[in-house]
């Protein structure tokens, strides 16, 4: 039996795959407070674990590129699904700093997969005016783990205590495997999608990656690969502080308490949520009017680029209430610019070598994030939560300038329109 609009059903498993993606890294995040009281874990041992988290996450992202181009979508995905499951599930039996920082070592090894096997998964089944809005569905699963981890947890830290958090968080990966591979399949011999969206969805794309092809060692070598590589390594860190401190930033720091956090955390995770359809949905629109497909991605990143800087304000108010509003409009802004920004990969390079290059790129942006997030636990433990905010506010700016100078055409002829 065909299955009409089959790219749409592929988009919603990307999109859940995300969801249980972070909810599982989120687990650790608003569990803080309660394991440093328990495992009396410090700032800068907290800070330690997340960097050992974003280290294998880094180093992994060229190695599950690689994997993705080498077992397809399909299996790559599969297989990162249930490591990562299996690592977060494992974080119940920590008994201290070292052994939660080798978890999440672990975590970090398979949860980047995720996003290298979702690039490949739009070079092959979207054309150019829906990739952005389907980066924008699937970045949106990130922010709706984020959204559901706070008052998820808590209740379930509150009812059963925090091991069984992790266990039961872990398991989810196993229900999505299903439908992933009962669903899944390459366009080209997919046996459900019908001969309209095959028409749509493959074109004359072959052909193309054909005669477009790229060795993965050569990448480094066009501007274009510096452009993205740069632009993310200086913006990709504020959405890592936002997922892995603002719990502890908003209870230690602004007085939120346990519950009250759960309650109230997940509207920055809302906001990012709309800003990733928004932004996605924004450049589709433009290039549906016929702008190409990268000044397009600009024209949309450059507004939120000029928004980031109220970063500024967020420590300085009194009121927490407008704290919480103002990292709201902050991250919005960012994950409406990421959504545009990963989808330059797409744009950029072609279809064949999208998860080497991906992951590549993803290597080096997430040395960024990475050392900013190391950083950020002797920061605020040696000059407090102003000089963080002080640097995110710059960021994006500087990022977007790199971006315009550097990324200017893609490596291939822009294919399906």
């Amino acid at each position: 039996m065909k299955i009409p609009h089959l790219r749409w059903w592929i988009a919603g498993l990307l999109f859940f795959s995300t969801v249980i993606n972070y909810v599982d890294r989120q687990t650790l995040s608003v569990l803080a407070p309660v394991l440093g009281r328990d495992l009396g874990i410090s700032d800068i041992q907290y800070a330690n674990i997340l960097t050992a988290f974003l280290a294998a996450y880094t180093v992994m992202y060229v190695g599950s590129g690689f994997l993705v181009d080498r077992l397809g979508t399909r299996g790559s995905l599969s297989l990162f699904m249930v490591w990562w499951s299996l690592a977060n599930m494992a974080h119940a039996f920590a008994r201290g700093a070292w052994s939660l920082g080798a978890l999440r070592f672990l975590l970090g090894m398979g949860e980047s997969g995720n996003f290298m096997a979702a690039f490949k998964a739009v070079s092959e089944w979207y054309p150019a005016k829906e990739r952005a809005l389907v980066h924008g569905i699937i970045q949106s699963g990130a922010a709706i783990g984020a959204i559901l981890a706070p008052p998820v947890i808590t209740w379930i830290n509150a009812r059963y205590g925090w091991q069984p958090a992790f266990l039961i968080t872990g398991s989810l990966g196993f229900v999505w495997l299903v439908f992933w591979l009962l669903l899944y399949h390459p366009p080209e011999s997919h046996p459900r999608i019908t001969d309209e969206e095959r028409a749509l969805v493959v074109g004359d794309a072959p052909a193309a990656a054909a005669k477009a092809t790229i060795r993965w060692r050569d990448v480094l070598s066009h501007p274009q690969a510096w452009g993205l590589l740069l632009g993310r390594f200086l913006s990709d860190p504020v959405w890592w502080f936002y997922l892995f401190w603002l719990p502890k930033y908003l209870v230690e720091h602004r007085g939120f308490s346990m519950a009250e956090m759960g309650m109230l955390a997940w509207l920055p995770y809302l906001a990012a949520d709309l800003g990733a359809i928004f932004g996605g949905w924004a450049s589709g629109r433009l290039i549906a009017r016929g702008k190409t497909a990268i000044p397009a991605r600009l024209a949309v990143m450059l507004p939120f680029a000029l928004v980031m800087p109220v970063s500024l304000a967020i420590n300085q108010v009194s009121s927490r209430g407008l704290t919480l509003g103002l990292i709201c409009v902050v991250t919005f802004a960012h994950m409406a610019w990421k959504t545009n920004q990963n989808t330059l990969t797409n744009d950029v390079f072609p279809k064949p070598v999208i998860g080497t290059v991906s992951g590549l790129l993803a290597f080096g942006t997430g040395l960024g994030g990475t050392l900013f997030t190391w950083m950020t636990g002797y920061i605020v433990a040696w000059f407090g939560y102003d000089a963080i905010f002080v640097i995110m506010a710059v960021l994006h700016p500087v990022s977007y300038l790199l971006t315009r100078w550097l990324v200017r055409k893609p490596l291939v002829e822009e294919g399906r329109s």
